[in-house]
């Protein structure tokens, strides 16, 4: 008989004894361990939750690389296990047939994203997205085997990090067409270096002219996870598709990258140092203007317009030569020295978007917003905004380790430059926040500004009869000069989506922002004010005595 306290102990035994044996899986799906052959419903609709679930953020923790191997043991399980002939799911559509391997004509698949792989017949019309595989595939398998069980899928891998691999993650612009692969397997037989390719005819609309596409297989031999290779496959582009040819059976698809080969970054990095040496100069001769004219004229020490352009050429110059040394020095330094070198760069850059912005807001106070504008210490405000602002940003920015080493790769992945800038990878984030967005807000506020002040401009010239064809003249070159100061010419960037031109465009002129400076300060400050007041429409812009008292 077990006495109650011969009971409790039995219970405690058990409780240990439990607690060693007992191993809890994850709540997160995307981190539980893969079980081989465990392919119900409910698992294949959790696990393909991961394809939008992992995304580049630390708070979506997943194991890509064990996803990863699910999906491709789960073609192979298709092939040996499964006794259905279809599968249709949200995420993937598969076909898995039996075929006679000597089979006398090639088969054709339709692989339309939305319909289950289906086989196409001799007489009819190939459809836009298909796979051709050669009849002698099938003759080359090894074993001898009469028949071959084949399973053809398309699968969605989502918008998150599954199937995506360092490759992509760490070029600016790269992507899965359409976020589909395809499947080719005929189970665990592996079948490499065919003597005629199998043919993948992915659809698509014209491509912008700085993209390139590229067919790739997933080469699981690549890094602990996986990645896109293009090793035995051949890429032939369209206009409404691209045909890739390869040599083996995997999961393929099409990626869209960014064109810049290296004789295009080799033209652009001349043009940007040949025009920015050019702007230096003519921004050295602006504060050498500058600093003559406050010496002797004494309201030159009080007014603040020329105080703001000469901070902007005094940014702008640097930024020029701070880019300078990075391109032009090698790239092969400490890490510590690529940080350093990133770090200012990337406080220069900011300190010119900031300094073209408060441009546009002393624009604002001066023609659009003219009454109730003094600010005491008017330009001391300024400047810590102008200097201040852009240094606790790169501070927040530096302290998260993003600086480092930036390479430029082209359509056949080899290096076309290299940089102090922001690292690979993660820190692409911190580029888009600090660099791109901080652009945007800036120059949108500068475009609204500029366009107010054309409207006030062209709406003045019209208002003096007689004088509107020279008033108008005169009013498109004041709009032209404080475009100059206001940084229109960075907004080109947006355009260069649209193709090479528009790249030269927009480094040619960009890099030429402080010729444009020092013509604008010369026609307004040299060599008299008065002819200043007779050349521009808005000359009281700069002429006002001061929006505040210093």
């Amino acid at each position: 008989m077990v006495t109650p306290s011969g009971l409790g102990a039995l219970l405690l035994l058990l409780l240990a004894s439990g607690e060693g044996q007992s191993t809890e899986e994850p709540r997160n799906p995307c981190l539980r361990h893969i079980y081989e052959d465990y392919y119900d419903t409910h698992n294949l609709e959790e696990k393909a939750e991961c394809f939008t679930n992992c995304g580049h953020l630390e708070s979506d923790p997943c194991d890509v690389g064990n996803l990863q191997r699910y999906w491709l043991n789960y073609e192979t399980h298709l092939v040996e296990n499964s006794v259905s002939e279809t599968v249709n799911m949200s995420f993937m559509k598969a076909l898995v047939r039996n075929f006679r391997t000597d089979t006398p004509e090639d088969l054709v698949f339709s692989l339309q994203p939305a319909q289950i792989p289906r086989q196409v017949a001799k007489d009819e019309d190939k459809p836009p997205d298909r796979v051709r595989l050669p009849k002698s595939l099938f003759g080359a398998l090894p074993g001898n085997r009469a028949v071959v069980r084949l399973a053809v899928t398309v699968l969605d891998i989502g918008p998150g990090n599954i199937f995506k691999g360092p490759r992509l993650s760490q070029e600016d612009g790269s992507s899965v067409l359409n976020n589909h692969l395809v499947g080719l397997s005929v189970g665990q037989t592996p079948v490499t270096r065919l003597a005629e390719p199998l043919e993948i005819t992915f659809s698509h609309q014209r491509l912008p002219p700085n993209m390139t596409v590229t067919c790739v297989f997933w080469d699981v031999t690549k890094g602990p996870t996986g990645d896109w290779a293009s090793k035995g496959c051949s890429t032939e582009p369209g206009a409404k598709g691209t045909v890739c040819r390869c040599d083996h059976l995997t999961f393929f698809t099409l990626l869209l990258r960014p064109v810049l080969d290296q004789a295009t970054a080799k033209a652009l990095k001349h043009i940007s140092q040949a025009g920015c040496g050019v702007s230096m100069i003519f921004l050295a001769f602006t504060i050498a203007l500058y600093i003559g004219l406050r010496l002797s004229r004494q309201r030159f020490q009080s007014e603040d317009a020329p105080k703001i352009h000469v901070s902007l050429s005094a940014s702008l110059f640097l930024l020029n030569l701070v880019f300078l040394v990075n391109v032009g020095s090698s790239s092969r330094v400490s890490d510590a020295a690529c940080w350093a070198r990133g770090a200012i760069l990337h406080y220069f850059l900011l300190c010119v978007f900031t300094w073209m912005g408060l441009e546009a807001f002393h624009l604002y106070l001066l023609v659009i917003k003219v009454f109730n504008t003094y600010f005491g210490h008017y330009f001391l405000k300024l400047s810590l905004v102008g200097w201040g602002l852009p240094a606790l940003i790169v501070v927040g920015t530096g302290s998260a380790n993003s600086y480092g080493l930036y390479a430029i790769h082209d359509q056949e992945n080899r290096t076309s430059l290299e940089l102090c800038w922001f690292r690979e990878g993660t820190a692409v984030h911190a580029l888009y926040a600090t660099v791109h967005g901080y652009f945007f807000t800036t120059f949108l506020f500068s475009a609204v500004v500029l366009a107010l002040v054309a409207w006030k401009i062209f709406t003045l010239s019209s208002a003096r009869a007689g004088k509107e064809q020279r008033q108008n003249r005169k009013g498109v070159l004041t709009v032209l000069g404080l475009s100059s100061l206001v940084g229109v010419t960075w907004g080109l960037a947006v355009l260069t989506p649209l193709g090479l031109s528009t790249i030269y465009i927009f480094t040619f002129l960009n890099s030429l922002q402080g010729v444009f400076i020092f013509c604008w300060f010369s026609i307004l400050y040299f060599p008299s004010q008065s002819t200043a007041a007779s050349s521009s429409g808005t000359a009281r812009v700069d002429q006002t005595h001061s929006v505040s008292h210093e």
